[in-house]
């Protein structure tokens, strides 16, 4: 049975004068006391050490030779001692992007661990993001109001850097006649040129469509074959972007409609919401990326 403490027999290191400690389990423990009465001997000198000394003999032999050996302190026996971290004090930084996580170096391992195994949840209902179905896409794209144009893209680049010239090419292979390269559509049969070292976010347009009237022509042939036009439409944007296809919506100035752009994709999604997501990354869980920073502080915990 583990003990519910840390019992320390006799410690004599340094300046301690063969005390005997006993330090409950599971709780905040604070040692105190003025200049040289042995605080740093008892916590990093004896308690840490042993805990280290231990844990390394436990090791196998092969893996005892790439760590420092740890002297046995100065201490008749210590009972209840598990496996120590200890941390360093360190002087105050001022740097405001300096966190707990960046100093004690977890930060990049609790990026991983969210974008790896993190579970998203849309932030307007709570409820968990799921997948999205062709069809739940295209339900939602033809329910905007009939008459609106819109276009139908294929992402391939996120805000990356490079020229992307075989992107171009690629996509005129296949048959597409525009690409849209950052907000800008671009004929492919133009020469598009890239500056290498800038980030550029590309986009192929697979389709334009105008919202039909539900139930045009006399037996809905029209809603019915645009229906059948948006899912093929959708189901090449999602092939060609990897699972994720934008639907932009065009200004209608006539009816006092802005611009709109809704992100779908196969991975994250919250049907009740209609709000869509990419896929988890690092990079989302960042203060230091535009795709993880608070737009209102960038990142640095309080506007400047």
């Amino acid at each position: 049975m583990p003990l519910d403490a840390i019992v320390v027999r006799g410690a004599r290191e340094h300046n301690l004068k063969n005390i005997d400690v006993h330090i409950p389990r599971d709780k905040l423990v604070v040692l105190t006391g003025v200049s040289g009465s042995g605080k740093s001997s008892l916590a990093f000198d004896t308690i840490y050490a042993e805990g280290q000394r231990r844990y390394v003999e436990s090791l196998s032999a092969y893996a005892r030779q790439f760590l420092g050996l740890m002297e046995k302190p100065d201490v008749d026996h210590i009972d209840g001692l598990s496996p120590a971290i200890s941390i360093d004090q360190k002087g105050a930084s001022r740097n405001p992007r300096s966190t707990v996580a960046t100093q004690t170096e977890i930060y990049d391992y609790l990026r991983l661990l969210y974008a790896r195994a993190g579970r998203p949840h849309c932030p307007e209902c709570g409820r968990p993001i799921e997948k999205q179905t062709v069809q739940q896409i295209v339900d939602s794209v033809l329910e905007v109001p009939a008459g609106r144009r819109l276009m139908i893209l294929a992402p391939i680049v996120q805000d990356r850097k490079g020229e992307y010239q075989k992107v171009f090419e690629d996509a005129r292979k296949a048959g597409f006649v525009r690409v849209r390269v950052d907000g800008l559509v671009r004929d492919l049969d133009e020469e598009i040129k890239l500056t290498k070292n800038k980030r550029h976010t590309i986009e192929v347009v697979v389709d334009r469509l105008v919202a039909a009237t539900p139930g045009d022509g006399e037996d809905g042939t029209d809603a019915d074959s645009q229906r059948t036009r948006a899912s093929d439409s959708v189901e090449t944007a999602l092939r060609l972007g990897g699972g994720t296809v934008m639907v932009h919506l065009l200004e209608d100035k006539k009816a006092k409609l802005k611009a709109e752009e809704r992100l779908y994709s196969e991975q994250f999604a919250c049907v009740f919401c209609g709000l869509s997501f990419g896929e988890l990354e690092p990079r989302n869980f960042s203060f230091n990326s535009p795709h993880g920073a608070c737009r209102e502080c960038t990142g640095l915990g309080m506007k400047m």
